[in-house]
């Protein structure tokens, strides 16, 4: 009667992970053989890990990252000057304590789009706050925003969320409320929050792509003064390599069926972990 009252109450406190944990503990045998702190001690480590795990979830179904990736998986064996230990760098998520940038350019499908989602999912798994959009929707998100007078709001998360990045930026040229939007966004996040750029153009060319040299040298200076640039060359990863693939590298071109099967079975083997 008093183990059923327990789990009762345990249900009533939503505190599904002690739940579990006890009703484990009474299937084993062995558990009787345990001190109170000892059973005690796994109840709430079962708990504490299921509420982290509902947090991390969370914060990746927020994130809306394009495609699964990790740092673990980055492809170095691929000749694109990626350098291994400014990734090194970056796995602490320090960038992110420190507000710092991260701006990553290259040639299409040299792995842009998958080194940023790695380093979000990265972020998320250290307990940040992640939001991931393409250019396009991203522009097209402060315009309606904008028009139905929810910009203020929009500034607001924005400038709240721990690590924003743009995919694919520049490749269609901003007119100019799009300009001002971004120099405002960027003002918001600069020096207390970090941002992930992508794009195709070099940094040096992006006061182009913006086009007011007033607003370009605003917001560029702003990105730049504080960022690892990771700056891609050579042939696109969706080319295939010649001879079979080796194992320790799972970031293939994100459009092939590889990489679709991949995604899926790391989906399925993968517990999210704090």
């Amino acid at each position: 009667m008093l183990h059923q009252q327990t789990i009762e109450k345990l249900h009533i406190l939503r505190l599904r992970g002690m739940l579990e944990a006890l009703e484990e503990q009474s299937k084993q045998p062995e558990a009787s053989s345990l001190s109170f702190e000892e059973r005690l001690g796994m109840l709430v480590d079962a708990e504490w890990l299921q509420r982290q795990n509902r947090a991390l979830a969370r914060r990746l179904k927020h994130a809306r990252l394009k495609q699964s990736a990790c740092l673990e998986d980055i492809n170095y064996r691929h000749a694109r000057e990626l350098d291994r230990s400014q990734m090194r760098s970056l796995v602490d998520c320090q960038w992110v304590v420190q507000h710092q940038n991260v701006l990553i350019t290259g040639p299409t499908g040299i792995g842009k789009t998958y080194i940023c989602c790695a380093l979000l999912e990265k972020a998320c798994r250290e307990g940040y706050t992640v939001s991931y959009a393409r250019a396009p929707r991203f522009f097209r998100e402060l315009s309606v925003a904008y028009v139905d007078g929810s910009f203020d709001r929009l500034l607001t998360r924005l400038a709240r969320t721990d690590v924003l990045a743009v995919d694919d930026w520049g490749l269609v040229a901003l007119n100019d409320a799009e300009r001002r939007y971004f120099l405002e966004v960027i003002e918001d996040r600069h020096g207390s929050r970090s941002t992930v750029l992508t794009s195709q153009f070099p940094v040096e060319t992006w006061h182009d792509l913006i086009g007011n040299p007033s607003i370009a040298d605003a917001t560029v200076d702003r990105l730049v003064s504080n960022a690892h640039r990771i700056e891609l060359k050579g042939e696109s990863l969706r080319r295939p390599e010649p001879g079979p693939r080796k194992n320790g590298s799972t970031e293939l071109d994100p459009s092939s069926p590889a990489q679709e099967a991949q995604a899926s079975r790391s989906k399925g083997r993968k517990e999210v972990k704090p």
